[in-house]
């Protein structure tokens, strides 16, 4: 059983890239009409929110709300473009269009198969979170250049939310059991994180829940930096956010491997 499993790890540091290669060339037909895709839904927040709801807030921790709503939206976007991807396009190529199939009768394994799904998926994340976060900037709700030190911190957040994503495509037996999760996990995560309003406005019990969730560790350290601030605590958020990256993706190719090979 652990020789099986062995075999169904990455086989090298750099086949997965091949995986990474083909989804970015396939990507490239559509890329303008993704790219706004994923950007809808957190510039409806930024601007819907942040212009309605910032004349009645004023200021939040001493910024404004458009520019304190604009880092959570840069986390946000990276979680759900990561999550899109890995959900409903990874899902497509591995069950109904039979792509991962093709692959394993070439030299990768499923390990690099689900390592360049998950890295495609945060590269997206990046693009989609960069995006809002230039956009910030240009208009005044981001400090430039310290908006630069937010980078690897989305392409991480994309990385978290994607191996998260995995083990949902893994144990799903179609695309009807994702509104789901979407519902149930990310709808909640965005609300009670911070994203929106400070989390530490919600009653105890739920600030601590929301200090367990990736999205609260991802948005503490997008924020102070968005907002040229100083980072507190920043080894026990990227270790928090580590764990989420590397567990579940063990925990999905475990699913993977007893999905797909049996």
């Amino acid at each position: 059983m652990i020789e099986g499993f062995a075999a169904a790890l990455p086989a090298n540091a750099w086949n997965w890239v091949a995986v990474w290669r083909r989804n970015y060339l396939a990507w490239k037909k559509v890329s303008l009409v993704t790219i706004l895709g994923n950007l809808a839904d957190p510039m409806i927040y930024l601007f819907g929110l942040g212009t309605g709801l910032g004349i009645m807030v004023g200021r939040v921790d001493g910024a404004s709300y458009i520019a304190f709503l604009a880092a959570g939206m840069v986390a946000v976007s990276a979680m759900t473009a990561s999550t899109m991807e890995t959900l409903y396009a990874a899902f497509a190529r591995m069950h109904s269009q039979r792509t991962w199939e093709a692959m394993l009768y070439t030299h990768v394994t499923l390990g690099d198969i689900v390592l360049g799904e998950l890295a495609w998926a945060a590269t997206k994340a990046f693009l989609a979170g960069t995006a809002i976060t230039i956009v910030s900037a240009t208009l005044g709700y981001a400090a430039w250049p310290s908006v630069l030190y937010a980078l690897p911190i989305i392409a991480l957040t994309g990385c978290v939310f994607a191996s998260l994503a995995m083990v949902v495509t893994a144990l799903s037996p179609s695309y009807d059991y994702f509104v789901f999760y979407q519902t149930l996990v990310l709808t909640p995560m965005m609300f009670l994180s911070g994203a929106v309003f400070p989390s530490d406005q919600l009653p105890h019990a739920f600030q601590q829940i929301a200090r367990c969730m990736p999205l609260s560790h991802a948005i503490d350290l997008i924020r102070p930096v968005m907002l040229d601030r100083p980072i507190g605590g920043i080894a026990l958020h990227v270790g928090v956010l580590g764990l989420y990256a590397l567990l579940p993706f063990f925990l999905s190719m475990a699913l993977l491997r007893r999905r797909l090979m049996r």
